[in-house]
């Protein structure tokens, strides 16, 4: 009769027991509900990046063009002009002159590039680069300044959310600052930030110290008031002082509500600096993608576009592995 009960518990908790000799039962491991028991699987996220890729060529192939017809137009174009480039216009015309040749295609290369074009899109920006400046240098300036004004935002945001957390005098000393500055969408200081700093790097590290500061009090501030007061108590019984609560304590169970808000300042600082670098900057991939933009050059706005997304994975990745060491008893109950 124990042993159905037992069963019968594991099918409706989603566990799976395992019966010693003296017994008992030992939870061998949880299939739903365990934070602990979620992790990534690599072959499904490449199975689903492979998928995004297989969209992407399907929507900007041409269908049912004649075999060879792109290379002989190609190269009919190169005898008539042997320095020209050919382009999509190009082959337009020559198949519309060819009552045999008729395509279809959903995206062009004005309004979507095919991943052939962006890889050669790639390779240009990375050897003759973009107003001057190669690709690497466009990244570099973008992610340099995602990081200054991140970490100043940790740097002065995480100790006013802590003060919130812990003095009610510093709670409603900085409450109404932060709840009347959150809500204002940091692009609305790009006017007064060119005034006082310039089209520099000043106003734009500022920026994003705006865009960061703020989601790291409330985060900071969060992660104090979700420390259980029985941690707190049970310290202090033990003899401990109140540095050592705040050390011991009341950092280590903050600590997760704060790296949770560093990840989303990182994407919000991503936002921000893109479009304020199409207000005020001479390099950076958000200049590039604006300036080729007003050029129709389509494929290096989608090239900008995935340098973006690839450092947001990137960075992501680390700041997940920062949380697997110093918060390794997350999800874990």
């Amino acid at each position: 009769m124990s042993t159905l009960r037992q069963r019968l518990f594991s099918r409706l908790s989603g566990s799976r027991f395992r019966t010693t000799s003296q017994g008992a039962t030992q939870r061998k491991t949880v299939t739903f509900g365990d934070g602990s028991a979620v992790s990534s699987k690599v072959l499904i996220s490449v199975a689903s990046v492979l998928v995004l890729l297989v969209i992407w060529w399907a929507a900007t192939h041409k269908w049912g063009l004649p075999d060879g017809f792109a290379e002989q137009a190609e190269r009919a174009d190169r005898t008539e002009s042997p320095e020209g480039r050919f382009s999509e216009t190009k082959l337009v015309r020559a198949c519309k002159a060819d009552p045999d040749c008729s395509y279809s295609q959903l995206f062009n290369h004005r309004t979507l590039p095919s991943p052939v074009n962006v890889l050669k899109a790639v390779n240009e920006l990375s050897t003759d680069g973009w107003r001057q400046n190669t690709l690497q240098a466009h990244t570099w300036a973008s992610l340099e300044r995602v990081l200054i004004g991140l970490l100043l935002g940790v740097a002065v945001g995480v100790p006013i959310g802590l003060a919130m957390g812990l003095s009610s005098v510093l709670k409603s000393l900085f409450d109404p600052i932060v709840e009347g500055f959150r809500p204002i969408p940091p692009l609305a200081f790009v006017p007064l930030l060119i005034i006082w700093f310039g089209i520099g790097e000043t106003s734009k590290v500022t920026l994003l110290f705006f865009a960061a500061l703020w989601i790291m009090i409330i985060g900071a501030r969060s992660g104090v008031l979700s420390v259980q007061l029985s941690k707190v108590h049970a310290a202090y019984s033990l003899g401990a002082s109140r540095p050592q609560v705040l050390t011991r304590v009341i950092l280590p169970n903050a600590l997760p509500e704060i790296l949770t808000a560093v990840r989303v300042s990182l994407g919000v600082c991503w936002g921000t600096l893109v479009a304020a670098e199409i207000v005020a900057a001479t390099e950076g991939l958000g200049f590039m993608i604006w300036d080729a933009q007003k050029k129709l050059r389509m494929d290096v706005v989608v090239v900008g576009i995935i340098v973006i997304g690839v450092m947001g994975v990137l960075l992501d990745l680390v700041m997940r592995k920062l949380e697997t060491l110093l918060i390794p008893w997350r999800g874990k109950g």
